[in-house]
């Protein structure tokens, strides 16, 4: 293996998933030379694997959910899924897993793309190891980015390795339903991908060994999550853990805390992730290889003052339209550093990354969706804040019965009542992931209750549940 080429760039990014394309776009529009490595698909999880393959699977679920809410089409709408027919809808969304409209992309911003695996030799310097095995050495004038994300972290159990369990990749990419699927874990993977495969065909066993549903969200998420997917056929355990995993002549067979044996197809952990910095070079900086990596609201990597690390590697909020947003904060650092400019480094400012703190929205596409935004009422009782939380069922929304006939859902305000600001809000229903930048911008706009009042939402839509709140903050 010989060193081909060695070559020197304003700025230098590790990872060309939707995060490190972002900065890439940001710096090359600052006019700062970029180079950009990826050792994988250009487009990275979010476009193969999570977000678009995933949402293009559950898109249809939730259509024809929506559709048995409704006079007129509920009868139509009884039969089963075309599974085939999905998947190949995914297929088209993830571009049959080719990168090429990806690629041309990103030449269009100017950057240059090396494609093999990047790691850090040294302060600014990144050596690209290509498929070929050839050798480039990448030398950074300004900074180098970490975008490399994050790997699903699978349970040390002894055998699990020949079972060859289903992560999240294969849950999204899966040619078949199974028929039947166990799925481990209780977060936002396991609820959707529960969701998605018990519509497309499969027998689901959720096994959760918290006591709920998206325990990270208000508890009434989790349960409307939960009783939906008992109606629709799931079989969800709490309290539960997986012991043993095995196969037996090409079953997978589980055993559980509670000693239950649990026979399936596939088995899905979706049990937490890991960064993917393990073989990073990290320890050539002094900085420790498999760690998350801490940074402050520039996103500037703590300790150094040129390497920057964005998006699910930093863990300050692991999605990706957080990811972007962060991306585009880096970008606009790097490039003010560069040029000598005064950062604007205050709360909210051009170059902090604060939306990380107080509002972050998430989307959970289930059948009815979860949607949330800064603190859970337990979150920011933790925090010190002196708050109120204000409940509204969406029957009380005239926007919701026509929705669809039968239409539960639950919304939450939690008010900060020192300020009469908003610390975080909940919807839980179908149709409420639309609803939610509303919230997003109030809570980062510090919006004062009073001021809400003036917002008035058009009737008849679901958005009028923010009155229907408002309503109940004054009179409680």
């Amino acid at each position: 293996m010989t060193e081909t080429e060695s070559n020197t760039y304003d700025v230098v990014v590790i990872g060309a998933g939707p995060v490190g394309e972002n900065v890439a776009d940001r710096t090359r529009a600052a006019g700062l030379t970029t180079a950009v490595v990826e050792s994988e698909l250009l487009g990275g999880e979010c476009s193969y694997w999570a977000c678009m393959p995933s949402k293009a699977l559950l898109r249809p679920v939730i259509a024809q959910a929506d559709a048995r809410r409704l006079p007129g089409l509920a009868q139509a709408a009884r039969g089963p899924l075309d599974t085939q027919a999905v998947l190949g809808r995914r297929d088209e969304y993830t571009s049959h897993w080719q990168d090429d409209g990806q690629a041309d992309w990103l030449a269009g911003t100017g950057a240059d793309l090396y494609r093999g695996h990047g790691r850090l030799s040294g302060p600014r310097t990144v050596t690209v190891t290509a498929p070929d095995g050839t050798v480039t050495t990448l030398t950074a004038r300004h900074a180098v980015t970490v975008a490399t994300g994050t790997r699903a972290q699978l349970p040390d159990l002894p055998g699990l390795a020949e079972v060859e369990p289903w992560t999240s990749r294969e849950a999204t990419s899966a040619k078949a339903a199974p028929g039947r699927l166990i799925v481990v874990g209780g977060g936002v993977v396991a609820t959707e991908m529960a969701t998605a495969w018990q519509a497309l065909g499969s027998r689901v066993t959720l096994l959760v060994r918290g006591k709920g549903l998206l325990g990270r969200m208000e508890p009434f998420a989790g349960e409307l999550v939960a009783e939906a997917l008992t109606e629709a056929g799931a079989d969800i355990r709490t309290g539960t853990s997986v012991e043993s995993v095995r196969r037996e002549n090409g079953t997978v067979v589980a055993v559980t805390s509670a000693g239950d044996r649990i026979e399936a197809d596939e088995i899905l952990f979706a049990t937490g992730r890991a960064p993917r910095t393990d073989d990073l070079g990290l320890e050539t900086v002094g900085l420790e290889p498999g760690s998350w990596l801490d940074t402050d609201d520039s996103l500037r990597v703590t300790g150094t003052d040129w390497l920057y690390a964005v998006g699910d590697v930093n863990h300050r909020a692991l999605l990706t339209h957080q990811g972007k947003y962060q991306a585009r904060i880096a970008g606009a650092a790097i490039a003010a550093r560069a040029a000598g400019d005064t950062l604007l480094e205050e709360p909210w400012g051009a170059h902090a990354a604060t939306a990380d703190h107080h509002a972050v929205p998430q989307v959970v596409f289930t059948d009815p969706e979860a949607a949330a935004v800064g603190l859970s009422l337990a979150e920011a009782e933790q925090a010190g804040h002196r708050v109120r939380a204000v409940d509204v069922e969406f029957s009380s929304v005239a926007g919701a019965g026509l929705y669809g006939d039968g239409y539960r859902g639950r919304a939450r305000m939690v008010v900060d009542l020192e300020d009469e600001i908003l610390r975080g809000v909940t919807f839980v229903g179908p149709g409420v992931g639309e609803l939610i930048h509303s919230a997003t911008i109030a809570i980062t706009g510090r919006v004062p209750v009073t001021r809400l009042w003036h917002a008035v939402p058009s009737y008849p839509t679901l958005s009028e549940v923010w009155l229907r709140l408002l309503e109940a903050y004054r009179d409680n």
